[in-house]
């Protein structure tokens, strides 16, 4: 098994919590050649029993041969748990070298539903019964109030500090992970210039990624500018949805939206001091969405078959934040940080239903802190923001 996920999302953890103490655990560093492994990866493969848990393996990409090897001699499930913080290089010659021999899981950070110790998923649910939704639903309190959330955003350590503490983690977490995560990854010279980029991310979050926009905001090249998005993505710090086209190309736009990982970096980002400094902030909207759309991905990356996510926006302003595909079933997806949801929410809903009358297509959902589930059309509904099951 491969685990991977940014800093801090308790991989480690995890990992420690399943196999000890019946299997060995060995962390590696980017400087130190632990136990000889990049040396003599045989001989450090020969002095471990397994099940063997190799953590950071990005650290140690002379391993990765020498696994294979092992693992095409004995195919018996378990004998290896790797995990890493990075998309690119090591872990992406893992996954090339590894397919078909290991399974591999993105570890986030934490849903609400983790926060309140529930193990249930209301998207899997709706997915499987578009009907599910559309009554009175039970829920189970959120464990603090939205603006807190989205200011702490999900990372598990955030969710247990002290308020008063919460933006030194941030800012020690972009310092210590982000950018020595990057370091490691690419060669950027400009520091400040980069912190800069992050902010503009965070700025930006919930909007159409236009590379040329974000070089121009800073002074660089949109080449350079797309090949520090990809960085953050390699990171697990960035994630994006593609546009839904259909078979209407020339009148959907193609670009995707782009999303900071975090909210909580993102306020971060953007120097929310507390969480009621979110109270009529300009970014509210885009925060709201940027959770939203977090916790969605998280609910469909856990599922053994998730959903496909786009988002859909003509070129005469409709849109639909969400758009997940299953099965040959549309389901539009609105994210409104309102808390009295109205049916012209569902505009941008209507009108993808017009734009493709063939197309099988649930029922709407607006998203939204509402108190209660309610009706908004015939075949749209708002439910709660904090739902879990």
């Amino acid at each position: 098994m491969v685990v991977a996920g940014a800093r801090q999302v308790g991989k480690t953890t995890l990992l420690r919590h399943l196999y000890l103490p019946v299997a060995d655990v060995v962390v590696f560093d980017p400087v130190v050649d632990v136990e000889n492994a990049r040396q003599d990866p045989d001989l450090f493969l020969s002095n471990h029993r397994t099940p063997l848990v190799l953590d950071e393996i990005q650290y140690a990409p002379e391993l990765v041969a020498s696994l294979k090897r092992r693992i095409d001699e004995d195919r018996s499930p378990g004998q290896y748990i790797l995990s890493g913080s990075q998309q690119w290089s090591v872990l992406t010659s893992v996954a090339d070298s590894l397919a078909g021999r290991a399974a591999f899981l993105d570890l986030e950070g934490f849903c609400l539903a983790e926060e309140v110790g529930s193990s249930a998923s209301w998207l899997a649910r709706w997915l499987d019964d578009p009907e599910f939704l559309t009554s009175p639903r039970h829920r189970l309190p959120a464990p603090r109030t939205l603006y807190e959330h989205l200011w702490r955003g999900g990372l598990p350590e955030a969710t247990l500090l002290a308020q008063e503490v919460i933006p030194d983690f941030h800012a020690a977490y972009q310092r210590t992970y982000i950018e020595r995560d990057i370091r490691l990854l690419a060669d950027v010279s400009d520091w400040q210039l980069f912190g800069r980029f992050v902010r503009l991310c965070a700025a930006l979050t919930a909007q159409e990624i236009n590379r040329s926009q974000l070089g121009r905001g800073l002074g660089v090249t949109p080449q350079t500018a797309g090949r520090w998005l990809e960085l953050l993505k390699a990171a697990y710090q960035w994630f994006e949805v593609p546009a839904f086209s259909g078979n209407a190309v020339k009148r959907v736009s193609g670009k995707s939206k782009g999303y900071l990982a975090d909210t909580g970096l993102a306020c971060h980002a953007q120097l929310l001091s507390s969480p009621a400094a979110l109270g009529g902030h300009p970014q509210l909207g885009a925060l709201f969405e940027t959770a939203v759309a977090g916790e969605i991905r998280k609910h469909a990356g856990a599922m053994s078959m998730p959903p496909q996510m786009f988002h859909w926006r003509t070129n005469g302003g409709a849109e639909v934040d969400l758009l997940l595909e299953r099965d040959g079933m549309f389901f539009p997806i609105e994210l409104k940080a309102t808390s009295a949801p109205s049916r012209r929410d569902t505009s941008g809903i209507t009108a993808f239903r017009k734009t493709y009358p063939h197309l099988r297509i649930a029922h709407g959902l607006v998203i939204a802190p509402t108190e209660k589930v309610l009706q908004l059309s015939d075949q749209d509904w708002a439910i709660h923001w904090d739902l879990v099951g």
